[in-house]
Order: C-alpha cells, then structure tokens, then sequence
C-alpha cells in the first residue's frame, strides 16, 4: 500500500490529486482507472480486477488487474504470489493486524459510482469526477509498460 508523502497533500482537494506524479495517482486514489484502462486495452479470458477489501477498522483499499500468474498496477507486472506476500507485509508493517479480502470486480464497476457502491466499503470515483478525465491519463501512463506476454 502506497501513501502520499506530498507536503499538504489533501485526497480531497482535486488540484493537488491531479498534480500527483503519475505513478503516485494511480497508487492513490486512482488504481481503478488505471486497471479498467488496463482491461479495456488488454482484457481478455483469465484477467480480472481484484480489490484488496481492508478488514474492518483499517484503511488500504487497492485494485490491480491479476491473472493466476501475475499482477498489474502503478508498479507494472510482478509475479502474484511474490506481489501479493509483499502487499500484505508492507500493509502490516504501516498498520499492524492489517488484513484485507480479495474480491473480483468486473469491469463496468470500476468506473460507476453507483455500480461500485453495490459492494460494502466500495466507493469509487468515476473518470470524470477527478479535476479532469483520468481515463486518457491512464492510457498514456501504459503506454510505458510493456504489453502482457500471455
């Protein structure tokens, strides 16, 4: 889990979220944008949202694209079973007896407000509810990674 280190930084103050570096808005507040890009450019059978759902009491929601044998976000790929040990020791390290639940999402959910509140402790902002459309945002920033290999 990422956490902004921005002197006054404000999830709240649309100016500052959009001024993010790249990598820091899409680890912030922005990773549903970025992973419903990711599927609309690549999706096909076998790649999923995935939402790590802290367990009550804590923060450190997260969405990456995953298939069985990686996983994508703001990073780029990693190996699943690698990115998801270093995710949960990282989190636990932050805020101790920190656990989450992985849930499946389909895409249509990670740029709905409406859709996503569906899910308990889900609320999402929609492309066009950031100072401006983070969808072209996100596009851009994958176009620095490769495409996948499987």
């Amino acid at each position: 889990m990422y956490q902004v280190r921005t002197q006054g930084y404000s999830k709240r103050d649309p100016q500052k979220r959009w001024a993010l570096p790249d990598r820091v808005f899409f680890a912030c507040g922005a990773c549903h944008i970025l992973a419903y890009a990711f599927l609309e450019r690549y999706g096909r059978a076998g790649r999923q949202a995935l939402w790590f759902k802290p367990d009550a009491g804590h923060s450190g929601n997260h969405i990456v694209v995953a298939t069985d044998d990686w996983i994508f976000d703001y990073h780029g790929f990693s190996g699943r079973q690698t990115y998801m040990a270093h995710v949960f020791r990282r989190a636990r390290q932050l805020w101790p007896g920190w656990g989450a639940t992985v849930i499946s999402l389909p895409p249509e959910v990670l740029v709905s407000e409406a859709k996503s509140r569906r899910y308990d402790g889900l609320r999402l902002r929609e492309p066009g509810q950031f100072l401006q459309d983070a969808l072209p945002r996100a596009h851009a920033f994958l176009d620095r990674f490769p495409a996948p290999q499987d």
